[in-house]
């Protein structure tokens, strides 16, 4: 694949998922990352960590008058647990699984999603998601859809405010524990130039579509394209490499 080829579908890639997370609080991760890892899986997790923190920082400016600072205490202090906890998971676990690794945790985040679980919005849950969301965010970029799961019930600008300002702090502490773990380096940092383009942009439409994907027409399709992807990973690695 030529540069400029990798660029425009890098570029689409990440117009379109940050396009979805501007409009709904979450969904750069679940469906950036299936379709980064097959084209190339250094894009994955410090690059796209680095260019998500962009387009939270972005969101929770544009936000910031609906979000909820009593449930981003605790959701950060569980963020924070699991970002480190997934830093030290990279450390130990084999990199030639980690392509299915990727599948294995958007596959979950999907089935979550499906499933409609609804839980409430006290300290205990806010903690104990915010440590699956930090852990999947550290090792697959991939932290938006356990930490929505209880915030759904609330209003589209108080959810992405909300899931903003704790992305923001939660990713600082992904990216910090990678680096420390030599897993964030400047090339990480080359990489994710190719991504910001498509995340500005994408943020651009969200001011535009976000009221549309607040009604979830559209959830359904992105949640079959994303499994679909994380299930090319899995074929792709169990199959067509063995």
């Amino acid at each position: 694949m030529s540069d400029l080829l990798l660029f425009g579908v890098v570029f689409l890639i990440s117009f379109v998922g940050s396009m979805l997370q501007g409009s709904i609080g979450f969904g750069l991760g679940p469906f950036a990352v299936p379709l980064l890892v097959l084209i190339d899986p250094a894009f994955v997790p410090a690059p796209l960590l680095l260019v998500a923190l962009v387009l939270t920082s972005l969101m929770f400016v544009r936000e910031r008058s609906a979000v909820r600072f009593e449930e981003f205490s605790f959701a950060a202090i569980g963020r924070i647990i699991g970002s480190i906890i997934g830093a030290y998971f990279l450390t130990i676990f084999p990199a030639q699984h980690l392509k299915p690794l990727f599948a294995f945790l958007v596959i979950i985040a999907v089935i979550l999603s499906v499933a409609g679980i609804k839980l409430a919005l006290n300290r205990k849950n806010l903690i104990s998601v915010g440590v699956v969301s930090g852990f999947m965010a550290t090792v697959a970029a991939i932290g938006g859809a356990p930490m929505a799961l209880v915030f759904q019930r609330e209003s589209g600008p108080k959810i992405r405010g909300t899931l903003a300002a704790i992305f923001i702090l939660g990713t600082i502490v992904s990216l910090a524990s990678l680096a420390i773990v030599g897993k964030f380096t400047l090339a990480d940092v080359h990489r994710a130039l190719w991504l910001l383009p498509g995340v500005l942009l994408g943020f651009f439409f969200s001011n535009k579509t976000a009221r549309i994907f607040d009604r979830g027409y559209l959830r359904p399709a992105i949640l079959t394209l994303t499994t679909l992807a994380a299930m090319a990973i899995i074929f792709d690695q169990w199959f067509l490499n063995r």
